[in-house]
């Protein structure tokens, strides 16, 4: 889709977001606030609609204007009159198990009784989805006055595996904070890491993680570089804590203490605040990506740390592929301690290498920060809204 470049005049555009919301710990929460924050200082005033789990309540920030709990289809219904009184556009934050019925289909209840546009950012999206899941994706998507990926390389699959036109579809970067670079010289000094190479995995903690074939490859890194340490960051998700508890955790400590490597890994239990994330990573030598789910269309930690200018090492997931593309990080296969190795120890035995990726991963970084983002988004949001009015006049 293309819209105009020059930005007119957005006197009093109103936008209300439909998505979960902080306080609640998940990525998806974390990204609305971010995006929000990002629009607002472009002047659009921004309210939040809030996804809510079953028996679960939060305490929110006077932004939020209703909540929606995901399994009543009637909270569904009466979001959609409150979106209908006062608002310019919708965006909605699309993920799999944040709203209600089969494959988010009480969704597609809100959508169809909003008579405003809506622009839909796509967090996922699966090459071979469930008959399901694409049958509601491909209704979300007409229902959408446009559609948001954070890929290029999802463009195709919509086009593709979902028949949707990709005239109606815009990539916009995920967005990350963009710290100035002097941080690097007194970075690891200030989060205590001198005299180490560090290597960081961030996020919430599951098995899907691929955690535990990092820690075997860091066997092979200490035995070069005895100064390494691996930092595991995040708390355990609150869904796979709930159901299984930190059994996960506890098995890679145990690998760890097997392989003796355990005084090399360092686990960081915790939901971390934007400005502790990004002091980690500015502390960070190698990010690591050792995701197992090659469907993962995207990955804000990734985003956050090419924007940080880390060097990079990942699986080949679809955001991977796209943010590490021309030369700007090294793919290995998923399951592969020794191709991790191997890839780390590239980097840190080379550091005109080294220096080479900070440096190209930082200038693209700049390309991928929040103000960069809000002004896409607003473009996109400004061009819903004149559509939208033009369908009226015409009507």
């Amino acid at each position: 889709m293309a819209f105009a470049s020059r930005l007119p005049s957005h006197e009093a555009l109103r936008a209300i977001f439909l998505s979960s919301y902080v306080p609640r710990e998940c990525g998806l929460a974390t990204f609305a606030e971010d995006v929000i924050q990002a629009v607002t200082a472009h002047g659009v005033d921004c309210k939040v609609g809030a996804m809510n789990r079953v028996g679960e309540d939060h305490t929110y920030d006077p932004r939020v204007v209703f909540t929606v709990r995901e399994d009543r289809l009637s909270d569904y219904v009466r979001a959609a009159a409150r979106i209908n009184q006062g608002f310019d556009v919708l965006s909605v934050q699309h993920e799999f198990g944040i709203y209600g019925g089969v494959e988010c289909e009480h969704l597609l209840s809100l959508l169809e009784a909003v008579d405003i546009p809506t622009v839909t950012t796509l967090h996922t999206l699966l090459r071979e989805p469930s008959p399901a899941m694409r049958a509601n994706l491909r209704a979300v998507a007409a229902r959408s006055t446009a559609l948001v990926v954070m890929n290029s390389l999802a463009i195709d699959i919509l086009e593709r595996v979902y028949g949707v036109n990709p005239a109606k579809v815009v990539m916009i970067h995920h967005g990350a904070p963009v710290p100035p670079r002097e941080r690097l010289r007194t970075a690891k000094h200030d989060m205590n890491l001198q005299g180490h190479k560090v290597i960081s995995t961030f996020g919430l903690l599951s098995s899907g993680k691929g955690i535990e074939y990092a820690i075997e490859a860091m066997a092979h890194v200490v035995a070069e570089h005895p100064q390494a340490i691996y930092l595991i960051l995040g708390q355990t998700h609150p869904i796979v804590k709930q159901q299984e508890g930190e059994r996960y955790r506890d098995g890679l400590k145990t690998r760890a203490r097997e392989l003796g490597i355990e005084e090399h890994i360092r686990f960081v239990d915790k939901f971390f605040t934007k400005a502790e994330l990004i002091a980690y990573l500015m502390a960070t030598d190698i990010y690591l990506t050792p995701y197992l789910n090659m469907e993962q269309v995207t990955s804000g930690t990734l985003a956050y740390a090419m924007a940080c200018g880390r060097s990079l090492v990942s699986t080949p997931y679809l955001h991977a592929q796209f943010l590490l593309g021309e030369e700007r990080g090294l793919l290995v296969p998923p399951c592969d301690p020794r191709g991790i190795a191997q890839a780390c120890l590239t980097i840190l035995n080379d550091p005109a290498l080294q220096a080479r990726l900070e440096r190209t991963n930082w200038r693209y970084g700049q390309t991928m920060s929040w103000g960069r983002v809000g002004q896409d988004y607003l473009r996109l949001f400004q061009h819903a809204a004149r559509l939208n009015a033009s369908s009226a006049v015409v009507a």
